[in-house]
């Protein structure tokens, strides 16, 4: 008994790949004495591998079996010890799996996918772009970055990655995979009172992301619109002014009845008509070309690019470069993209 104690911590304290190419070479030594002592009962190599595995398994379907004596005493030795062997395989394996786990729930693997969206830090805004991103893109991956001690979300999602880290450190972002993202979006820091210091704080991510992914399509929020102008040496990409957007939209609903549900259409893939963006089309050489192909369809162009003038400039041809933006439902878009 104190030999087997003895046998299985050792085997415990092996290392990995020690451990693997010990089995494999002591199923393989099996096999062949096995073979060896019995060739006539066993017929082949392969009836052998079979005889010893599901003798290590402990199944033991009886179609194979020793009849010598030598035969039958190889076998208790072999299961003696190839049943503990492959045991502590097993639970390495199990533990492999737990670390594994353990390392993504705590943000400590790193992310080696492409095109996929960084969100920096967690909050009700993060949680709100993490469902609309999952409702409005059945492919692309999101990588959150933050500083909690374990995932805020479900890490068995295979779309969703967690890194830990302070996002004021190049390799934060790294870990992230951001060189090869599709899109980076920086949110303020609410742990932060002070909107200046937020803003500056906010100026610091946009830094090192644009520097480290100067590529990458950056999206930044922003509280004090002033401080816009100490963004100008960074090459963000849009600015989104959270206040000001609030409050314009109220004002807007106070005025016109409604038009809140409207934009919350506009803005999000939950219910109703949605904005899509789409390319420009071979058949299409002027805009009012494409509005009518597309009315035909369902589908209401509305712009190209940051133009919303469409309806004045039909006549007007279309550039191959061209962002055009449609109203429409799902099902519609599918069709026409």
């Amino acid at each position: 008994m104190h030999f087997f104690i003895r046998l299985g911590l050792n085997l415990i304290k092996m290392g990995n790949l020690t451990l693997l190419f010990t089995t494999v070479i002591f199923v393989f030594l099996c096999t062949f004495f096995a073979y060896l002592l019995e060739p006539d009962n066993f017929g082949n190599l392969l009836n052998s591998f079979y005889f010893v595995m599901t003798t290590f398994a402990t199944v033991g379907y009886g179609d194979y079996s020793p009849v010598t004596v030598a035969g039958k005493l190889f076998t208790v030795f072999m299961y003696l010890i190839g049943i503990g062997l492959l045991g502590v395989v097993i639970g390495k394996i199990i533990d492999a799996f737990t670390i594994f786990r353990r390392k993504k729930e705590e943000g400590k693997l790193d992310y080696t996918k492409e095109n996929h969206i960084i969100i920096i830090g967690w909050g009700k805004k993060t949680e709100i772009a993490v469902k609309e991103i999952l409702n409005s893109n059945s492919s692309v991956d999101i990588v959150i970055i933050d500083t909690l001690a374990k995932s805020p979300l479900d890490v068995t999602l295979d779309r969703i990655h967690y890194i830990q880290g302070d996002s004021t450190e190049e390799e934060t972002f790294e870990k992230a995979n951001i060189s090869k993202a599709k899109s980076v979006i920086i949110f303020s820091d609410d742990t932060i009172q002070d909107q200046s210091l937020r803003d500056s704080k906010t100026l610091t991510v946009a830094i090192i992301a644009e520097r480290l992914a100067p590529n990458v399509h950056t999206t930044v929020e922003i509280l004090i619109e002033k401080h816009i102008s100490n963004f100008s040496h960074v090459k963000v990409d849009e600015f989104i002014l959270s206040q000001e957007t609030i409050s314009r939209l109220a004002v807007r609903a106070a005025m016109y009845k409604g038009v809140s549900k409207l934009y919350n259409q506009l803005i999000s893939r939950q219910d109703g008509e949605d904005l899509y963006k789409i390319s420009k089309k071979e058949q299409w050489v002027t805009y009012e070309d494409a509005f009518k192909d597309l009315l035909a369809q369902g589908a209401t162009l509305i712009a190209d690019g940051e133009q919303l003038d469409i309806n004045r400039r039909l006549n007007e041809k279309i550039s191959e470069d061209a962002e055009l933006y449609v109203i429409c439902n799902k099902e519609t878009y599918q069709l026409i993209d």
